[in-house]
């Protein structure tokens, strides 16, 4: 039986569409374990009383039917304020379909959406209806992976110094690791391209051994290397702790979090100095503000992780947000598919700056249309 909705005070949720969008990589995308040539974005548009709230998560084509057919009816007719209480009601129903994975990413492109819509009916900016604790959030620009050549290595990061963004990320541990020398001379590459005053990260998207992963860090001591990702898988909560405890740039992982008590366990372990989350996939800004604080109680920062235009306004909404990743192709996706994007110019983004309500997306349908698969 399904449980019935709360007591409704408020405008309740009156439809629910779903559609997908396949936009192909400006170059060849692939880290240390995976090869890919194009992206998948999964749009929700929630609707009430005039208005139409955004959401949207980066996955599977798969994510759309469970949307239709899982959630659609337990959020249709739903108190848009008692967000949360949706959450919780799309969570629930999922135990038995499986809650991590597509149907995570689900939940969270839903939920994102009613928060969306919560913030438009209101008037008010997202950032302003969930409490502002900063007014700039820092970015880091994300790219940098295997496929690409040096030249193109180094024009993606002039791109982002150029735009006065002094923190920069690359891919490490091509093919499962196999390819240390190569791995060295990109993160040296990389490090005379951004010069000595940009703080320099790598990510092996848990591509090495635990003690390769030491001996590398090791060796990019010397270039600065002050934030290690994913240095082995991050279901190695073990592992994790162990390269920690042995390397002296932070270790950061998270990123594959689909619920709150991956968190727990995660920051509990002692496995990273920074907690990653998605926003995209872990449950949504519902969840991600919960992450945020259980990260904030064992004295840890957070780090919004892709998706930059969904995360800047929960990220401003937290005390402990150490900065938000501006992947490239996210970023240019963003770009493509609505307007209201923001500009990292500075290496900073000001959430509700213009005044607009909620996140301040709306969808460009012309553009979007083009690369529309359902």
């Amino acid at each position: 039986m399904t449980e019935a909705a709360p007591h409704l005070d408020g405008p309740v949720v009156e439809r629910l569409d779903v559609s997908a969008y396949r936009i192909p990589t400006d170059l060849p995308g692939g880290d240390a374990t995976l090869a890919w040539d194009a992206t998948t974005l999964v749009l929700v548009e929630a609707t009430a009383a005039g208005r139409t709230g955004l959401g949207f998560t980066y996955g599977s084509p798969a994510t759309a039917p469970v949307i239709e057919h899982e959630l659609a009816d337990l959020v249709v007719g739903h108190d848009v304020f008692d967000v949360p209480a949706a959450n919780d009601r799309m969570s629930r129903a999922l135990r038995n379909a499986g809650r991590p994975g597509v149907a995570a990413g689900a939940v969270s492109a839903v939920d994102t959406a009613l928060w969306d819509l919560k913030a438009r009916l209101l008037h008010l900016p997202l950032v302003r209806l969930l409490g502002a604790a900063r007014e700039e959030v820092v970015v880091y620009g994300s790219g940098g992976l295997t496929p690409y050549t040096d030249r193109q290595l180094e024009q993606q990061l002039r791109g982002w110094t150029e735009q006065g963004i002094d923190r920069v990320k690359i891919k490490v541990a091509e093919a499962w690791g196999r390819r240390e020398a190569h791995d060295l001379h990109r993160t040296a590459l990389a490090r005379r391209v951004v010069g000595d005053g940009a703080e320099l990260y790598v990510d092996a998207n848990g591509g090495y051994t635990r003690k390769q992963a030491v001996r590398m860090a090791a060796a990019m001591t010397d270039l600065g290397v002050t934030w290690l990702e994913e240095p082995v898988s991050s279901d190695d909560l073990t592992g994790l702790r162990e390269v920690r405890e042995a390397v002296a740039a932070d270790v950061a992982a998270g990123e594959y979090g689909y619920d709150l008590p991956y968190f727990a366990r995660m920051t509990a372990s002692g496995a990273v100095d920074c907690l990653q989350a998605d926003v995209t996939r872990c449950g949504g800004i519902t969840v991600w503000l919960r992450a945020a604080a259980l990260a904030e109680g064992l004295g840890l920062h957070i780090s919004g992780h892709c998706a930059p235009h969904l995360h800047a306004h929960v990220a401003a909404a937290v005390p402990n947000t150490r900065h938000l990743k501006w992947f490239h192709d996210h970023a240019r996706i963003e770009d493509m598919l609505f307007h209201g994007t923001l500009d990292p110019l500075g290496g900073t983004l000001t959430p509700g700056a213009s005044g607009e309500p909620g996140h301040g997306l709306t969808l460009n349908r012309t553009a979007a249309d083009r690369y529309r698969i359902a």
